[in-house]
């Protein structure tokens, strides 16, 4: 893995352009808060009490991703990636299994670019469902923002804490 660069997001764009650049640099912290880790330092949870880890979080984050944008925007008949206990919407991936980062990095590259096509089909006008109830476009890349946001937070500590590495 390699440093990411990050594209800052447009100043004077449109919504769906502001909206979609500020996803696309938190989508790119996340993988620069990764990069130049191993697999063994990526499953550390040095935070205790949370058993989080750099490595679940790309998993949670490709899990949140297919939910969002594949399940909810564009209605697709998917399972979820990782969910321990089908059926409650939990979005999971936090567990760890034997995979490494590389599987997981694909992953979460897959259904990253499949949110994107999603994304761009509804244009930023579409709506999803989720339980019977219209969900605007709009409404999901907002919150895929916070949840990145709030996760790349989490990532900064992580990553801080492991080897002292603040920023990008």
């Amino acid at each position: 893995m390699t440093t990411t660069d990050r594209a800052v997001p447009p100043t004077e764009g449109t919504e769906i352009a502001t909206l979609d650049g500020w996803l696309e640099f938190y989508r790119a912290t996340l993988i620069a808060r990764c990069s130049g880790l191993g697999d063994d330092r990526l499953r550390v949870a040095p935070l205790p009490p949370s058993s989080m880890t750099l490595l679940g979080l790309v998993r949670h984050l490709a899990a949140v991703e297919r939910h969002w944008f594949r399940i909810v925007l564009a209605g697709e008949d998917v399972p979820p990636l990782f969910d321990p206990e089908p059926g409650t919407g939990h979005d999971g991936g936090f567990e760890l299994d034997d995979s490494g980062i590389g599987e997981a990095l694909a992953v979460w590259e897959r259904e990253a670019a499949s949110a994107r096509a999603a994304r761009a089909t509804a244009g930023p006008d579409g709506a999803g469902s989720l339980g019977g109830r219209p969900v605007s476009a709009r409404w999901i890349v907002v919150h895929m923002i916070a949840e990145y946001a709030r996760h790349c937070g989490h990532a900064d500590l992580i990553r801080e804490r492991l080897d002292g590495r603040t920023g990008v």
